[in-house]
């Protein structure tokens, strides 16, 4: 079947788009058979409702710089737009593909029913499919007894260098060849204004400049809409789409960390591993994509509100803080962690939605959309675990505390811009006569709120901390805190 085709390798590259510390490529280059790099714009998941248009153009840029790293050795990553399945079936048709590699992804339900498919088709086709693993999340685990353990012996494994040679390559002449037999995808992206660049190379400015010396207001600044985006990291797409590793950070930030700067970078090292936590809990239950991880929260109803909905989507729920950053979100793909929560509680708690319903309309907006870090921050923050602490966020209360100078509201909710400090955080309070003083209609120019704060918090805890005490809410606790429970949980929260 074989006879008269070279024998290739095939790097088939997922959320791992780099050169340097991928097992991937390291274990291609273990045997001398020339090595293929593959990306995949799956139609399947182009159309999910779960991506967006930026996800794409991040990739775009991720392999613009994949391949310029590849260019001394001859070689470009095979950038097509059809199905996995379909890709393979033109390859083999030109070439004896032996073996596949590729990281594990912990990924949407549409990921996973692809990778069972890939496998049974690689059994059909004598194909070896190598999967490696990814940032030390572990498939198949029952508990995560010492999961920690086996993550830090992960991270303080040596990097993989790039061994590369032009020799272990299918030379780039040759990929062209193989584009005439697909659609190839054109990788050019248009400049946007705020949308961080995709790329290993946009992923060390980020980093270096961190570390050199933007993570010296990194807790001070963290919950702060505005600040956060210069002393956080700004690494999570980076993260999310493999420009870097965890491991890659998390060894630059230990050898950064001195006496001076231990608690920033401690806390942002504590970070990464809750990252990586996160994510191996989504990779252990991975029905948390549809459904609450613990079931007693599934008999929870809710109405659904269209009219809630479309204002919260749009930024006109008449909440500044709350407007700003969902404005924010929508233009730039980044918003810090505390204002992600105080949207998914605004939403789930404020006005009683379903999470489920916010879930793709966030994950399109997030640019450093992860699964495993998305669904289970989705439910934590909704109070639908029954073992995280529930907070039902204010977002008056936060915008008097973390935008006190209103700068981040001035600048996303720009109708309010010129308000004085004393309506600019709630500017309900204002008489008709304020409102005419001020040039400024509620109702016209910004909406008046769709909801009462006081009332729809009180109703939210209430009904919340009532199901906490639910048999089978508790139950479901128990089993929660069973399975995912750490052994050394404690080294989680410390440097």
């Amino acid at each position: 079947m074989h006879t008269n085709k070279e024998e290739i390798y095939v790097v088939w590259f997922k959320r791992d788009l780099r050169l340097e510390d991928n097992e991937a490529i390291e274990n291609a280059l273990a045997a001398n058979k020339r090595i293929l790099f593959l990306y995949v714009f799956e139609n399947s998941l182009i159309e999910d409702p779960h991506y967006d248009a930026r996800h794409w153009d991040f990739i775009k840029q991720s392999i613009v710089n994949l391949n310029e790293d590849l260019k001394p050795y001859n070689t470009k990553v095979l950038s097509v737009q059809t199905e996995v399945v379909s890709a393979f079936n033109q390859l083999i048709s030109n070439y004896n593909v032996s073996t596949v590699f590729s990281h594990q992804e912990t990924g949407l339900l549409i990921t996973y029913n692809r990778d069972k498919e890939f496998a049974r088709y690689c059994r059909n086709n004598s194909i070896n499919w190598v999967e490696n693993n990814n940032n030390g999340v572990l498939r198949g685990l029952l508990n995560r007894e010492d999961w920690f353990d086996l993550w830090e012996d992960y991270m303080c494994k040596p990097l993989i260098k790039n061994n590369l040679k032009a020799s272990s390559c299918i030379q780039i002449d040759e990929v062209n060849q193989l584009e005439k037999y697909f659609n190839v995808v054109d990788l050019s992206t248009k400049k946007h204004p705020y949308f961080q660049r995709g790329g290993t190379k946009m992923a060390w400015r980020y980093a270096d400049s961190f570390f050199y010396d933007r993570h010296q207001k990194y807790m001070k600044h963290i919950s702060k809409p505005a600040l956060a985006r210069e002393s956080c990291s700004r690494l999570s797409p980076y993260i999310a789409w493999g420009n870097v590793s965890i491991r890659q950070i998390f060894r630059k930030a230990h050898q950064e960390k001195t006496a001076l700067n231990k608690k920033d970078l401690g806390a942002f090292v504590s970070r990464l591993r809750w990252q990586a936590h996160f994510i191996q809990k989504f990779e252990m239950e991975h029905t948390m994509e549809n459904a609450s991880i613990n079931k007693g929260y599934q008999k929870l109803k809710k109405s659904i509100s269209i009219e809630y909905q479309t204002a919260w989507r749009e930024g006109k729920t008449g909440y500044p803080l709350v407007d700003a950053c969902m404005r924010c979100l929508t233009e730039t793909g980044y918003l810090n962690f505390r204002m992600r929560a105080m949207l998914v509680s605004f939403f789930t708690h404020i006005l009683w939605q379903p999470w489920q319903d916010a879930s793709q309309h966030l994950s399109q907006l997030f640019l450093d959309f992860e699964p495993g870090i998305h669904f289970p921050q989705l439910q934590m923050n909704a109070g639908e675990t029954g073992i995280n602490v529930l907070r039902i966020y204010n977002p008056v209360k936060n915008s008097l505390q973390h935008d006190e100078d209103a700068i981040f509201i001035k600048k996303w909710v720009p109708e309010l811009a010129e308000l004085p400090i004393a309506f600019i955080h709630e500017p309900y309070l204002m008489t008709p006569l304020d409102q005419q003083f001020n040039n400024l209609t509620l109702g016209k120019d910004y909406p008046k709120p769709i909801v009462d704060v006081k009332i729809a918090r009180k109703k939210a805890s209430d009904v919340l901390w009532k199901m906490k005490n639910d048999f089978e809410v508790l139950k479901e606790s128990n089993r929660i805190l069973k399975k995912h429970t750490l052994s050394n949980r404690n080294k989680l929260l410390n440097n």
